[in-house]
């Protein structure tokens, strides 16, 4: 790479050091992540509130269909931002965002509420559309450190928010979670717009709103299956629609995109490589999900009751909770530093290795709370680094005019992963419940399989990282030989 005369750019015009500019974008996408977790996630603070309002039991209606509108608006929007722009698209994902936030605060029933959530799904492509514009408009090496604090640097936000949103609902009512959000969601796309650089690249085609409709569409009724079947009945007649619906459309998808010249995704150009990435990170999101999912349950009950596990008579349960945090904010940044020195595929066969040796940790940590907080935090870093390694390993194998596309790749991967395994845990939890005192509680053989389950997966994914690691040492278009380049 040629450096400017100011050293700060390189010949194309990207960010090749550190500067002003460059923290205000980094500040600004930060925030814009930020914006993702009041939307999707969030609102389970509030979930027995709403619960209660609208009348229903069933919360998955209420909080799964955020993720499940994201999974189907990820490869249209990421299309839509290699054609038209990553900068104009993303302040679109955010007005959209804040029109379903706003549709949440007003509902007066569920039939209304709901597709609000969906509106709200949106969201979900700021992660991977900040992703795409940090590497559009900044030097690999250092797009790969600005990756990881994009990503990860606004979970001790998160960490913060929970305690103020459950304060102010309290006094004002769910509600104003979602009027919140809105806020936030449209003053992030008044700061894209005027703060935010638009890449110059684009790729001539047109987007295939058929084949959005058929592939988002697919995959938000396999997954709406998997997420809702627990909840209505995996026999009920909606969920058994859902799953039918989703596998006709996404065989046509295949088919289809095969035989089109400009389809929403060109399976036919998919790389080894690729798929090698994609199926790391969906194994391994998946598990560490799971996990975390598997925290707060174990940390809900006392060694005194004999069940073989156990944390909440130990001290502080709470800190298990925000200990993931913790790591996620130091995991993301340090794996993009780490990669701009060795390459973003062994960073992120690191990053599941670690992942694979704290899941098998918690095989005490269910049971010992110091084993626990340091698993918690270890598992945080394996968040973070799993995130930022996945995004930087697909960026890396894409070229500049595919940055959208291939980044949202990830994101549903990530949600697809954890959808699944969250469901497999839950059912393994379920199937070998005990009977204690006349209440049904998980029994140890439950938790100890749940833990199995994870550090398989992991395991798995561990394989493949270290073949994707071997496939893109000897491929010509290595990530390792582009920070080579970088580095002239």
């Amino acid at each position: 790479m040629q450096k400017s005369r100011t050293g700060v750019t390189d010949d194309a015009g990207r960010h090749a050091k550190w500067s002003g500019r460059l923290v205000g974008l980094v500040a600004v996408l930060a925030m814009v992540n930020f914006v993702v977790d009041s939307a999707i996630t969030a609102p389970l603070i509030v979930l027995p509130e709403m619960l209660d309002h609208f009348g229903t039991d069933q919360p998955a209606w209420l909080n799964a269909t955020a993720m499940l509108a994201g999974v189907a608006w990820a490869p249209l929007l990421g299309k839509s931002a290699d054609i038209h722009g990553r900068r104009r698209v993303l302040v679109l994902a955010l007005l959209l965002s804040c029109a379903g936030a706003v549709l949440c605060a007003v509902a007066p029933s569920i039939w209304l509420f709901v597709p609000g959530r969906m509106l709200q799904g949106a969201s979900l492509a700021a992660v991977f559309l900040s992703v795409a514009i940090v590497r559009g408009v900044c030097a690999p090496r250092i797009a790969m450190i600005i990756v990881g604090i994009v990503t990860s640097g606004s979970a001790v936000l998160n960490i913060a928010s929970r305690f103020l949103i459950e304060k102010l609902a309290t006094q004002f009512g769910f509600q104003i979670l979602f009027l919140g959000s809105a806020f936030v969601a449209v003053v992030m796309a008044i700061c894209v717009h005027k703060l935010v650089p638009d890449s110059p690249v684009r790729t001539p085609g047109k987007i295939d709103f058929g084949g959005a409709l058929l592939l988002g569409g697919g995959l938000a009724g396999v997954l709406g299956y998997i997420s809702l079947g627990s909840d209505l009945g995996w026999l009920a007649v909606a969920p058994l629609a859902l799953l039918v619906c989703g596998i006709a459309a996404l065989a046509r998808w295949l088919l289809t995109s095969s035989r089109k010249p400009d389809p929403l995704i060109d399976i036919r150009e998919l790389s080894g490589p690729l798929v090698l990435t994609l199926l790391v990170v969906f194994l391994a999101a998946g598990s560490y999900q799971s996990v975390l999912q598997l925290i707060p349950l174990v940390g809900d009950v006392s060694a005194g009751q004999h069940l073989g596990y156990g944390l909440a008579d130990q001290g502080s349960v709470a800190l298990l909770l925000a200990a993931p945090g913790v790591g996620v904010t130091l995991g993301g940044p340090a794996a993009g530093w780490i990669a701009a020195r060795v390459g973003p595929a062994s960073t992120l066969a690191g990053a599941v290795l670690l992942g694979t040796v704290v899941t098998i940790g918690m095989f005490l940590g269910v049971s010992q709370l110091p084993v626990a907080l340091c698993c918690g935090f270890l598992l945080g870093v394996t968040v973070g680094a799993l995130g930022t390694s996945g995004f930087n390993m697909a960026g890396s194998l894409a070229s500049p005019e595919r940055q959208g596309i291939v980044s949202s790749l990830v994101m549903v991967m990530v949600s697809i992963g954890s959808v699944t395994l969250d469901f497999v845990g839950a059912a393994v939890l379920k199937s070998t419940s005990v009977v204690v005192d006349g209440e049904t509680t998980r029994s140890v053989t439950g938790v100890f399989s749940y833990i199995a389950i994870a550090a398989g997966a992991f395991a798995i994914a561990a394989l493949l990282a270290v073949r994707l690691v071997r496939s893109t040492r000897l491929g010509t278009g290595s990530p390792s030989r582009e920070l080579q380049r970088d580095a002239v």
